[in-house]
């Protein structure tokens, strides 16, 4: 069958602002067994705010819905997605979603592991040109998120004012220090970065401190 026209709109979606099907998440929870039917529901704060119905097929996955666009009138929608799989380690398999886009007349056709509601079909993010959040930060800001991630999963502190948290329980000490080295490391590209993207107002002095110049 043909595929779906995206009606990309005119500017970049972000990712967390679109409900979004996780192919992994819906092998975990046993939805891609062939036969299966239901339904699939988005929550927030533990209260239903959308629901889609499903049903899987040998080799599809195909939902039924209701979408109404820019106060529009309300569509029936019914979209079938092909499956694949491809082997991984120990003999397991792992789904994909070949994504039924089309824009500008040319199929998409790409193995994803997402699709988002980015107009009227579950296309994947090129399709709709959907960004994260993250692809639109300064790379000074990429790097103290992730050095904050760091801090965070050895049980400290967001944030370089903090020290950081003693080496857990159970963790190699080689790799606790590997750890701190990379928060140290990311912390030190951030200032870095930031400093060189507004040396321009920095004063003869600060330039030779900073920089060594």
């Amino acid at each position: 069958m043909g595929g779906y026209g995206s009606g990309r709109p005119g500017y970049k979606q972000k990712a967390e602002d679109c409900r979004s099907l996780d192919v992994n998440r819906l092998h975990r929870e046993g939805c891609l067994e062939p036969g299966r039917m239901g339904n699939w529901v988005w929550s927030r704060d533990g209260r239903e705010i959308a629901r889609i119905g499903y049903r899987t097929e040998d080799d599809r996955f195909v939902l039924n819905y209701r979408v109404r666009l820019y106060g529009g009138e309300w569509d029936d929608i019914e979209q079938s997605t092909r499956l694949t799989y491809a082997p991984c380690n120990f003999g397991n398999k792992r789904p994909y979603f070949i994504c039924p886009g089309v824009v500008n007349g040319r199929a998409c056709g790409r193995r994803v592991g997402k699709l988002f509601s980015g107009g009227r079909y579950f296309l994947c993010r090129h399709c709709y040109d959907v960004a994260y959040t993250s692809q639109s930060e300064a790379r000074y800001d990429r790097m103290l998120r992730r050095a904050n991630n760091l801090r965070m999963a050895l049980g400290g502190e967001p944030g370089s004012a903090h020290l950081t948290a003693p080496k857990p329980k159970g963790m190699w000490q080689r790799t606790y220090q590997r750890k701190r080295w990379e928060i140290q490391w990311c912390e030190d590209q951030a200032n870095h970065l930031f400093l060189s993207k507004f040396r321009h107002v920095l004063s003869d002095d600060e330039l030779r401190m900073y920089f060594d110049t």
